[in-house]
C-alpha cells in the first residue's frame, strides 16, 4: 500500500505519539509498504530519524501557548492537495486533530482518498488543568466532528473506545501498543547510576518518566513518594522528563531528584536502575511508560484504566488503584515502602509479562485495518515484496498555509 501519515508530532519529538508513530511506520516499511509522513518542523530531525520513509515533508507550526513542548501544525490545504494529486495514497492516517490534521481530512475527503484517524491524546480534558475549563465543550465538539468525517478512529484500549462512543464518535477501533524489550529490560540496570542517586544496592528507588505537566497528576505521585520515604528513609525518588510544571515541582519537592529528559538507551538505563514506578495520571489514552517500566523490571503502581487495566494484574504484575482514589493509590505506595519481597516478585512478574507484548502483532493489526479502510484486501492474500528503492532524503519542504 501507499500510506501517508499526517501528524503534528513525529520522531525525534519526545512523547508517546511520536514514539508510537515511529514504531508503526517503521513496521509498515519493513513489511514492504510505501510510507510518507507529513509533520511539523523539528530542527533536530536528521536523515536517520526518517530512514526508510518515502518522504518526510515538514510544515510550519507554532508552540501551544503555555506548553512549548507541544506544537500545532498550520493548515496546508494547497500543498497537501498538490502532493496527493501527484502521488495518490491508498489511505491516509491522520494521527492528530490540530489545524494540520483538520486540513488533511478536508483535502483527503475532497479528493476521494480514504482516510482514518487516531485518538492519541485526551486534549478535551486538558483545558481544566490550564485555567480554561470553558473550552472543554468546544474542543470536544471539534474532535467529534473531525473523527466522524473519517472512515474510522483508532484508539489503544477498550476503555477509550467506550469513552469515544459515548462522546458521539461513530466507528472506533482498538489497536493496542507494544514495547521494545530489546531496549527496555532489567539488564540495563546500572549500579554507578544508582550511586549518583545516593542509592546503595538495597535502597528502593522510585521513578517517574514522562511530561512534567499538570495533567500528569505529579503532585499525587510525589506525595506518595514522600509517604514512602516517611516509612522507609532509604527511599529515593527520581523524576525523568521536562515540561511546564518543572519549576514549581522542583521548588515544592526539594528531596526529589529531577534529572531532565532522557531518550533511547540512556532512558532505558534510568528505568532499569530504579525499582518502583509510580504513575498517577488519569488523562491517558494509553500510557506507553507503563509497559516500558514493566519491561524494565519495575514494580508499577497506577490507576485501573488504560494501559494499567489492560496490562497489569493487580497484586501480580503491579498494583492498581481505583480511578481517582488517591487514598488507595497512596496506600499501595506505603505498602511497598518496606516490603522488598513483594517488590522483587512484582518486578520479576512484570518483566516476564512484558516479553509477550511485542510491536510485531500491533503493526500487523494496524496494517490490516489500513487495508480494510482502503479496500486493499488482496494485499493480505499475496506475499509482500520489499521495496527495491526507498528514498532516504529528508525533504524540508514548507507547505503553503493558504
Amino acid at each position: 500500500m501507499n500510506i501517508c501519515v499526517v501528524s503534528e508530532t513525529y520522531w525525534p519529538d519526545v512523547n508517546g505519539v511520536a514514539m508510537t508513530l515511529r514504531r508503526l511506520t517503521t513496521g509498515l516499511v519493513e513489511h514492504g509498504h510505501q510510507v510518507g509522513v507529513i509533520s511539523t518542523r523539528n530542527g533536530r530531525r536528521t536523515i536517520d530519524d526518517v530512514r526508510g520513509l518515502e518522504y518526510c515533508q515538514e510544515v510550519p507550526g507554532f508552540p501551544l501557548p503555555g506548553y512549548s513542548e507541544v506544537r500545532i501544525g498550520l493548515p496546508a490545504w494547497r500543498a497537501l492537495r498538490q502532493r496527493w494529486l501527484k502521488d495518490v495514497p491508498d489511505v491516509i492516517y491522520v494521527a492528530t486533530e490540530g489545524l494540520l490534521g483538520w486540513s488533511a481530512v478536508q483535502v483527503a475527503t475532497s479528493l476521494g482518498i480514504k482516510v482514518c484517524s487516531g485518538f492519541h491524546t485526551n486534549f478535551h480534558r486538558y483545558s481544566q488543568y490550564y485555567g480554561a475549563p470553558f473550552l472543554e465543550k468546544f474542543v470536544t465538539n471539534h474532535l467529534v466532528t473531525l473523527h466522524n468525517r473519517t472512515r474510522c478512529t483508532i484508539v489503544p484500549t477498550e476503555d477509550q473506545r467506550h469513552a469515544l462512543r459515548d462522546l458521539g464518535i461513530a466507528d472506533v477501533r482498538v489497536i493496542g501498543r507494544g514495547v521494545d524489550t530489546e531496549l527496555f529490560n532489567p539488564q540495563r540496570r546500572d549500579l554507578r547510576l544508582r550511586t549518583c542517586w545516593s542509592a546503595t544496592p538495597g535502597d528502593p528507588v522510585v521513578i517517574y518518566v514522562g511530561r512534567i505537566a499538570e495533567e500528569k497528576n505529579l503532585d499525587l505521585t510525589l506525595r506518595a513518594a514522600e509517604l514512602m520515604r516517611a516509612r522507609n528513609s532509604r527511599i529515593r525518588c527520581v523524576v525523568v522528563g521536562d515540561g511546564p510544571a518543572l519549576p514549581r515541582l522542583r521548588k515544592d519537592y526539594p528531596q526529589t531528584l529531577f534529572v531532565g529528559q532522557k531518550t533511547g538507551e540512556d532512558l532505558a538505563r534510568y528505568y532499569a536502575s530504579a525499582d518502583l514506578f509510580l504513575f498517577a495520571s488519569t488523562t491517558e489514552t494509553f500510557g506507553n511508560v507503563i509497559l516500558e517500566a514493566m519491561a524494565s523490571g519495575l514494580a508499577v503502581i497506577a490507576y485501573d484504566y488504560a494501559a494499567g487495566r489492560m496490562h497489569i494484574t493487580s497484586g501480580q504484575t503491579g498494583l492498581l488503584a481505583d480511578i481517582d482514589d488517591e487514598q488507595q493509590f497512596q496506600k499501595h505506595a506505603a505498602r511497598l515502602a518496606d516490603d522488598p519481597v513483594m517488590i522483587r516478585n512484582l518486578r520479576n512478574d512484570a518483566a516476564s509479562y512484558a516479553t509477550t507484548q511485542s510491536w510485531d502483532a500491533i503493526v500487523h493489526s494496524f496494517e490490516d485495518l489500513l487495508a480494510e479502510v482502503c479496500g486493499c484486501e488482496e494485499f493480505k492474500l499475496q506475499p509482500i515484496q520489499p521495496l527495491k528503492n526507498t528514498p532516504q532524503q529528508l525533504q524540508h519542504t514548507s507547505l503553503s498555509t493558504k
